[in-house]
C-alpha cells in the first residue's frame, strides 16, 4: 500500500445512505439488506451524521435492557428517526488527502468508518475493511511503503 496515494483508490464510492427524517425500521432494513456496518446520514448530498449498527443495536437494548422484546422494539424503530440517534461530530476526510491521514485518524479514534467528503459533499466512505481489504489483494512485490 502506497500511503502516499489519495483516499479516493481505496474508498467505497457506492455509498448506500439514508436521511435525517428515515424512521429506524428503514435504517435496520438497509443494515440487515446489505451487511453493513455504517450508515451516513445525509440531506442534499451534504452529510449529517453517520450511524453505526452498534449505535443501531444500543438504542434497542438501552430502553428496557431486555435483549429480545420484538414487539417493543419494532414500535421504537418506527417512532424514531436517523437523526435521533446518529452521531454527528464525526471525523471525515476529503478524497484528495493522502491514505496515511486516514490511518492515523483510525489508530488515534475508535472510527471503524470515516466519510469521505468534497466540499461538505458524500463522494464515499473509507472503512477499516476497504484498508484490509486492500492489504489482503495487495501485490506483495508491487507495494509500496
Amino acid at each position: 500500500m502506497n500511503f502516499q496515494s489519495p483516499i479516493s483508490e481505496y474508498m467505497t464510492k457506492q455509498v448506500i445512505t439514508v436521511s435525517p427524517a428515515d424512521n429506524l425500521v428503514h435504517v435496520k432494513e438497509i443494515f440487515d439488506k446489505y451487511s453493513i456496518h455504517h450508515l451516513p446520514v445525509v440531506d442534499m448530498r451534504m452529510i449529517k451524521g453517520i450511524i453505526s449498527k452498534s449505535d443501531l443495536l444500543h438504542f434497542l437494548r438501552g430502553f428496557t435492557g431486555v435483549e429480545d422484546d420484538s414487539l417493543l422494539d419494532e414500535a421504537r424503530l418506527r417512532n424514531y428517526q436517523a437523526m435521533d440517534i446518529m452521531t454527528t461530530k464525526m471525523a471525515k476526510v476529503d478524497s484528495t488527502d493522502r491514505i496515511n491521514v486516514a490511518l492515523e485518524v483510525f489508530k488515534i479514534n475508535r472510527f471503524h468508518a470515516l466519510p469521505v467528503v468534497d466540499g461538505g459533499e458524500l463522494v464515499g466512505i473509507l472503512t477499516t475493511h476497504d484498508i484490509i481489504s486492500a492489504l489482503v489483494t495487495e501485490d506483495p512485490v508491487k507495494a509500496i511503503f
